[in-house]
């Protein structure tokens, strides 16, 4: 063997057997001074000391914290960075900056479908229209745009303007259009057949108690004689606005149930007044904890008839912490019970009077809006079972 090779190897094998017992020495060092240091704080310094390329530490942290969140087990608690908990608060109070418009996937996956122009909105003054497909936001082009993205794209400063491309009649238009604070409709009334009023609540998040008991009165006033809330796909909210909507329609007693992560119970009670007229409340799987007790309180008083489909089951409550560097985590701190004090995580979700199953493609548009009433099976059932208790 040559002898300049052997001195070579040699060297390389004194030098890599140096490092590593420097490393190890290191390692032992820091173990020593870190005997109260994390699992996760002793990694942070190992990749900082040793990690040979350049690293985002905000995006390790965002991972770990996420990770940490997850690894509870509680599907309904979760991480929110930074980045993304201005959205959170802005569903919370049912405000943000946009321009108005409610948007899903086309078939051909190019570009996204407007389902839905707010009325008054920044949209429908700049001429945007339902039916309208968005092949460009800004230089983003259809290969790009999904429903996600789209989003991040309209959003912006209030006062600033995107510009959005659709083909309409397939021909490209473009419109200038203006963000702007929006405050989101929370329920939306309508009479149906028989002097049914229908009062869709997207949830009970801010001003959801005013806007449903303003139309609960208007109908009536207009003549209906029995009530039909839909709450499918109404994700919950705030236990505070659902019970306000329960006090005005329940007699005396309790309405609802909370235990925090103390034992504490709270017992939310109504007063004496009460509306007394035939109700039926509509549900399915995506309708979610203070939407879930809503139909169970008025259940249990046989105040109203549920149809539709099962629900989920969401008995947790969650409060949202701050972390203190612009993200959050949404932590389940507490149990919700219905008035008789049963927990619907336990019993598989709320079970409706009648069930009326629909298939995937009719759930997917009833979410989207574009079902008619009278081509709606869960609300014709509705409708057929208040008839009979008119």
């Amino acid at each position: 063997m040559n002898r300049k090779n052997t001195v070579i190897k040699v060297i390389l094998r004194v030098a890599s057997y140096m490092l590593v017992a420097a490393l190890a020495a290191s390692a032992a060092y820091m173990m020593a001074l870190g005997g109260s240091m994390s699992k996760l704080e002793y990694l942070e310094e190992m990749i900082d000391r040793y990690f040979i390329e350049d690293y985002d530490s905000e995006k390790i942290n965002d991972a770990a914290a996420d990770a940490m969140v997850n690894a509870l087990g509680n599907r309904w608690s979760y991480y929110i960075p930074a980045s993304e908990y201005k959205a959170h608060v802005e569903r919370q109070q049912n405000a943000y900056v946009g321009i108005g418009i409610t948007i899903q996937p086309v078939e051909n996956g190019k570009g996204v479908e407007i389902v839905k122009v707010e009325p008054g909105g920044s949209a429908e003054e700049a001429g945007l229209q339902v039916g309208d497909i968005i092949i460009r936001v800004g230089d983003q082009g259809a290969e790009e745009l999904s429903v996600d993205n789209a989003k991040t794209l309209v959003q912006g400063e209030a006062g600033t303007t995107v510009e959005i491309t659709v083909l309409r009649d397939d021909k490209e238009q473009t419109f200038t259009v203006e963000r702007r604070e929006i405050k989101v409709v929370v329920a939306t009334g309508v009479m149906l057949e028989n002097n049914v009023g229908y009062i869709k609540i997207n949830n009970f998040n801010d001003r959801s108690a005013a806007e449903t008991i303003a139309l609960i009165e208007k109908l009536r006033k207009e003549g209906a004689t029995a009530l039909l809330f839909d709450v499918r796909f109404n994700p919950g909210g705030y236990k505070d606005e659902m019970v306000q909507v329960l006090d005005h329609l329940l007699p005396e007693g309790d309405l609802f149930r909370s235990v925090d992560y103390e034992g504490n119970e709270t017992v939310d009670k109504s007063d004496e007044k009460c509306l007394k007229m035939p109700m039926a409340v509509l549900v399915n799987p995506d309708s979610y904890s203070a939407a879930e007790f809503f139909a169970a309180a008025l259940k249990e008083y046989a105040w109203a008839t549920v149809v539709g489909q099962p629900t989920t089951g969401k008995s947790h409550f969650q409060v949202t912490l701050d972390l203190g560097d612009g993200s959050a985590v949404n932590l389940s701190v507490g149990k919700y019970l219905t008035p008789k004090g049963v927990s619907l995580a336990d019993v598989g979700g709320l079970k409706p009077d009648k069930i009326v199953e629909v298939e995937e493609e009719l759930y997917a548009n009833i979410y989207y809006g574009t079902v008619k009433p009278e081509e709606d099976p869960q609300i014709i059932a509705a409708l057929e079972l208040l008839k009979t208790a008119q």
